[in-house]
């Protein structure tokens, strides 16, 4: 399948089947923090860049395999979702398809388009992020498409909020020195006090992120951020360790043993075992944790290599 990946775990969504809606890496931000990688062509045109028919089938044949297993249907994948023109007619597709929920992530960029918004008023939980509340700090993590204003995206996301009947989860990803300052948070708690967010779920850099800069919060900072926000923010960021890729040890000792000969990047491995990145990167990061794996940065690219043992 070319469009649908998983079932992977996810922290806020639990077993999910993930659907690519835009080439790697279109998207309107180059986020600092990334675990994807460097956006190669930032945009803010909207195109049919998959065929929704070609997504639909797709679905289709990942229901019949993990329908029955699954908790959610994930827009996001490679780049910005609502990017893809189709979206609306995807969510309409898989919601004929299944019973199984449906959930768009998406950095919000294009919110302040009234056409965006009704495309994704069908999904059963809208996942927007907001990292930050003035320009100066959304130009440093986010890192926009130069026809972007931090006022757009918070006012797209207010209009959204009296448009949408469902669930709007908001995300905030905390990068140590970057957004976490008191005047910062000030300001995000003003932008949720207007957004009125079903949920504020706050997050740091769990991954090997794009800029080595973009360090995580420790626990004590994220609870101390937490506290300031006030109302029911929650931590969604790991830190006892998350859950397990839905796969084989087969495929771990594989990714192993592609390493040991040489340095990989993600996209090399995605491309040699036929999984999706975003899977790659869900046992990279377990194998990782479990010491068995570290990462360089090498001409802005992330190069994976097993550890020796002593």
């Amino acid at each position: 399948m070319k469009y649908v990946y998983g079932p992977v775990p996810s922290r806020r969504l639990g077993r999910s089947l993930g659907i690519d809606l835009v080439p790697k890496k279109i998207c309107t931000y180059d986020c600092i923090y990334c675990q994807i990688g460097r956006t190669t062509r930032q945009t803010m045109e909207r195109t049919e860049y998959f065929p929704a028919s070609s997504i639909l089938r797709d679905c289709r044949e990942a229901l019949q395999e993990w329908g029955d297993t699954v908790n959610y249907i994930a827009c996001s994948g490679s780049g910005e979702p609502t990017l893809n023109l189709a979206i609306g007619e995807v969510i309409q597709g898989i919601k004929e398809l299944t019973s199984v929920p449906v959930a768009v992530i998406t950095n919000s960029s294009l919110l302040h388009h009234g056409e965006v918004r009704e495309a994704i008023l069908l999904a059963d939980v809208v996942m927007p992020s907001l990292d930050a509340a003035t320009t100066s700090v959304f130009h440093t993590i986010n890192r926009p498409h130069p026809s972007l204003d931090i006022t757009q995206v918070m006012q797209g996301l207010a209009d959204f909020r009296r448009e949408y009947a469902g669930q709007i989860w908001l995300e905030i990803l905390l990068c140590r020195g970057v957004n976490d300052g008191r005047e910062e948070i000030e300001q995000l708690q003003q932008a949720i006090r207007t957004i009125q967010p079903d949920k504020v779920q706050l997050n740091t850099v769990v991954r090997p992120a794009m800029e080595d800069y973009a360090a995580p919060l420790s626990l004590d900072a994220m609870e101390h951020v937490k506290v300031s926000l006030g109302g029911d923010a929650e931590i969604i960021a790991e830190f006892k360790g998350d859950g397990q890729p839905i796969v084989g040890a087969a495929v771990e000792q594989q990714v192993i043993h592609l390493i040991q000969r040489r340095p990989v990047t993600t996209d090399d491995l995605a491309r040699i075992l036929g999984l999706h990145h975003l899977e790659i990167t869900k046992i990279l990061d377990k194998l990782t944790k479990e010491g068995k794996l570290s990462y360089q940065v090498f001409n802005q690219r992330l190069y994976y290599k097993t550890v020796e043992k002593a």
